[in-house]
C-alpha cells in the first residue's frame, strides 16, 4: 500500500505519558527497559532532556527496543498502530519491586499495557500496599484481574477500549461494567468528542476544544499525563479532566507524539484566557 511521506519521532506509550506529565509540571521518574540499539539510547536521552528521571529505565541486552509503525489517515487524521514486542517485556515483577523507593515518594502512578501482566500487578499491589493512587490506562486493551482494577483510583480508556475490555456495545454500559469491576472513577475519552467520566454515580461530560487536527498520535497520551499530574496536586477530577482536555486540544495540531506534547504554560494560561 502506497503512502504519503515517512517520518520519525520518539513515541512508547509510556515513555508519551511520562514527556507529557513532566511538561505538565510533574516530577516524573520512568520505569521501563530499552535494547543495548541506537533507538534506545535515543529513547532515554529524550526522557533526560525533559528532566526526567531515569534511574529505573534499563537496559536490557540481547533484544531490541520498543519500535511502532503508525499510519496516520490523510483525511481524519485518525491513526493506526502496529508495536512489535521488544525490551518492554523484559519489565517484571521483580523489576518493579525495585522502584519501591519511587513509589514511596510519588504522588501518583501511572501505567499502560506495554508491559507485562505480572508488572501490572507488582505496580497495583505496592500501590495498594503504600496507598498510592493508580491510575491505569489499559492499552492495548487486555483483560486484568479483578484485584488489579480494584486497586485502580482512576482507569482512563477511549470508548473503543471501554468496549472491547466489557464486551457490551454500548459506552455507558462499559462504564457500568468497569465500576462493577471494583474501578473507582472511570474515564472514557471519546476524541473531538471530548471525555465522558463517572465518579460512582452519574456519568458527565467535558467537551474538547475544537482545532484542526495535524496528528492524533498521542493525543491520548497526553491525556493521560496531565490527568496524572492534576491528581497528584489535588485538583478535582472535572477540573484535572478539563485541563487534560486542553492540553490533548494543543497536542493533536502538531506531528509526532512527545514532540507535540504542549507545556503547562501553554494549557494553563489558554484556560486562562478562556474562562
Amino acid at each position: 500500500m502506497l503512502g504519503g511521506q515517512f517520518q520519525m519521532f520518539g513515541g512508547g506509550k509510556g515513555a508519551n505519558q511520562a514527556v507529557a506529565a513532566a511538561r505538565a509540571g510533574g516530577s516524573v521518574t520512568f520505569l521501563g527497559a530499552y535494547g543495548a540499539d541506537t533507538f534506545g539510547a535515543a529513547a532515554r536521552e529524550r526522557l533526560l532532556r525533559e528532566g526526567i528521571n531515569v534511574d529505573y529505565f534499563q537496559c536490557v541486552q540481547n533484544t531490541t527496543s520498543g519500535i511502532a509503525l503508525i499510519l496516520v489517515d490523510g483525511l481524519t487524521r485518525e491513526n493506526l498502530i502496529a508495536v512489535a514486542k521488544s525490551a518492554n517485556e523484559s519489565v517484571d515483577s521483580a523489576m518493579v519491586s525495585e522502584a519501591r523507593p519511587a513509589f514511596e515518594k510519588a504522588a501518583v502512578v501511572i501505567s499502560q499495557l506495554e508491559i507485562r501482566d505480572g508488572a501490572i500487578e507488582a505496580v497495583a499491589r505496592i500501590c495498594h500496599e503504600l496507598g498510592k493512587p493508580f491510575l491505569l490506562n489499559p492499552a492495548p486493551s487486555r483483560p486484568l484481574p479483578k484485584r488489579v482494577y480494584e486497586s485502580l483510583a482512576v482507569i482512563v480508556v477511549n470508548e473503543h477500549e471501554a468496549r472491547d475490555l466489557s464486551k457490551e456495545p454500548d459506552v455507558t454500559a462499559a462504564v457500568r461494567w468497569l465500576h462493577l469491576l471494583g474501578c473507582k472513577n472511570v474515564v472514557v475519552t471519546l476524541g473531538p468528542r471530548g471525555v465522558m467520566f463517572s465518579e460512582g454515580k452519574t456519568l458527565e461530560f467535558v467537551e474538547a476544544p475544537k482545532v484542526r487536527a495535524v496528528d492524533t498520535t498521542g493525543a491520548g497520551d497526553c491525556f493521560v499525563g496531565w490527568l496524572g499530574v492534576g491528581i497528584a496536586e489535588g485538583l478535582q477530577l472535572p477540573t484535572a479532566i478539563e485541563r487534560a482536555c486542553k492540553a490533548a486540544s494543543i497536542a493533536v495540531t502538531r506531528a509526532g507524539a512527545q514532540d507535540g506534547m504542549p507545556y503547562r504554560d501553554e494549557v494553563v494560561l489558554g484556560l486562562a484566557s478562556s474562562a
